[in-house]
């Protein structure tokens, strides 16, 4: 086998159609662009999408389908849920562990919604200024 010798399958190749060459040809006259119109002229070009000026397909339907990365990482924690987490220490892995807050989750905001019923310390988790004196309250500890 050599490079000179070399050939693509029988059949691969199709010769291209010849157009504007007669009515026998029956690629004759318009040459398959049918007539008149913007596409039937030579440099008659238009946008993907273009619809002649109507308000295209992908910009009628309406915008959907976004979550920001911050808000994905962010969560908030209610003091009533508070009372699931068996362990006195309250940290980012106990919320975890009790099924609080997700796996990916890197910040966390204790708010004031509901009561709590034990004594607890927060450490490494912001608490809202409600949410710290109900804590305190109980004798429970915030730390920073």
């Amino acid at each position: 086998m050599n490079l000179n010798t070399l050939k693509p399958a029988p059949g691969a190749k199709t010769p291209a159609k010849r157009l504007g060459r007669g009515i026998g040809s029956g690629k004759g006259k318009t040459c398959g662009r049918g007539h008149k119109g913007q596409r039937a002229r030579a440099g008659g070009f238009h946008k993907v999408g273009f619809e002649g000026g109507q308000m295209p397909l992908q910009r009628r339907i309406p915008k959907s389908g976004f979550r920001s990365r911050k808000a994905i990482m962010c969560e908030e924690v209610r003091l009533s849920d508070l009372n699931k987490v068996t362990s006195e220490v309250i940290d980012l892995d106990a919320l975890r562990l009790a099924d609080l807050i997700r796996v990916n989750t890197r910040n966390v905001k204790i708010i004031s919604s509901g009561t709590l019923e034990k004594v607890i310390i927060i450490r490494g988790v912001s608490v809202t200024s409600g949410a710290q004196k109900a804590i305190e309250a109980l004798g429970g500890k915030v730390e920073a």
